[in-house]
């Protein structure tokens, strides 16, 4: 089969992976599963692992396929597995999980002790084939095209899984901030206007992407480029500040923003990343505001979203792309010129 992989790390885009010819998948434990890919989505993360960010953190052996927001239809599974069948349409959660470690027992799959993830610390779906395990995989609705879908495995997930924590400190009438439009954040503002009952303020630098947000349910926008971001907040809330922000960029400017626009005793999410946190301790003491990180989310969460999909309250502004253009998307989306998300069909 093909597969796009990485066999050196390098900031370069425009010839980060190759195509290659590698040996398909098969189902030879109990609990496999082999998805033939029909979509999979790039992702912001895919940059960060081609550039080397991610070694300190994830055990990786090149080459290695990437590609972590996968969907397509199952080909062959393992003696154990029951929940799909050949030809069954799913969605891959990007953990492998045990289900047996103590995070697992206890529902938080993410920490899973012994948990591998396609396109990071296992072959990924930049291929025509995928192996995962069954507690991976998430039967779709019918009528969902997988490729139209398949970001929703890392990108929505992830934004769901901030917005699902704010929507749990927020009450009708409260204000949140949400910090960038873009693939992650589309998706992020759309969960946040279904969940919620709070007034939504949508930063970002693109007129069009504001546009977007308008378009999604926030109910003020800003350029952060031309106005003072902390004067319209105050403004905006009447000197309260927002109770929750949920950070979709993760730049120094953006993290900055929390000692003057988070209100007393609320959150600043940090959902994207490659930025740093450079604010004084007594900052957060006065405040008694929180940093919170983001990591995926659970896969019990992953099936809520789809459920949120199903129902229209979340669409995905998507681009396709041939598998052998997959160093043009690295490059584009590394320049900041996809909007929304862009899928490979492999």
């Amino acid at each position: 089969m093909l597969a796009a992989r990485l066999h050196e790390y390098t900031e370069e885009m425009s010839d980060a992976l190759s195509i290659d010819e590698v040996g398909r998948p098969n189902a030879e434990g109990p609990d496999d599963v082999i998805v033939e890919v029909e979509g999979a989505g790039w992702c912001q993360t895919d940059n960060h692992i081609i550039e080397g960010m991610w070694t300190e953190y994830a055990p990786q052996e090149l080459p290695m396929t990437l590609g972590h927001e996968n969907a397509g239809t199952v080909v062959e599974v393992g003696e154990n597995v029951d929940i799909v069948d050949a030809g069954d349409r799913v969605i891959c959660h990007p953990h492998m999980t045990c289900g047996t470690c103590r995070p697992c027992r206890r529902g938080e799959d993410m920490y899973c002790e012994n948990a591998r993830f396609p396109g990071l610390t296992t072959d990924g779906g930049f291929a025509e084939f995928l192996h995962t395990n069954e507690r991976a995989v998430i039967p779709l609705p019918d009528g969902v095209d997988p490729a139209d879908i398949a970001p929703h495995a890392d990108a929505g997930i992830t934004a769901y899984h901030a917005v699902k924590k704010a929507v749990a400190e927020l009450a009708p009438g409260d204000h949140a901030v949400v910090v960038g439009v873009g693939g992650l954040g589309h998706i992020g503002l759309q969960c946040l206007d279904a969940m919620s009952a709070a007034e939504i303020t949508a930063l970002d630098l693109k007129a069009e992407a504001r546009e977007l947000a308008a378009d999604l349910g926030a109910h003020h926008t800003l350029d952060p480029s031309t106005v003072d971001v902390a004067a319209e907040i105050d403004a905006i809330t009447d000197g309260v500040g927002a109770q929750q922000v949920i950070d979709f960029v993760g730049a120094d400017v953006t993290t900055g923003y929390a000692p003057d626009i988070v209100a007393a005793g609320g959150d600043h999410h940090v959902v994207g990343y490659g930025g740093h946190i450079h604010e004084p301790s007594q900052a957060l003491v006065n405040g008694e505001f929180a940093y919170r990180g983001t990591l995926v989310g659970r896969y019990a969460e992953l099936q809520e979203l789809v459920a949120l999909v199903e129902r229209g309250d979340v669409a995905l502004r998507t681009s396709r792309y041939d598998l052998d253009e997959i160093n043009t998307v690295a490059e584009r989306l590394e320049h900041g010129e996809i909007e929304g998300r862009a899928v490979l069909v492999p």
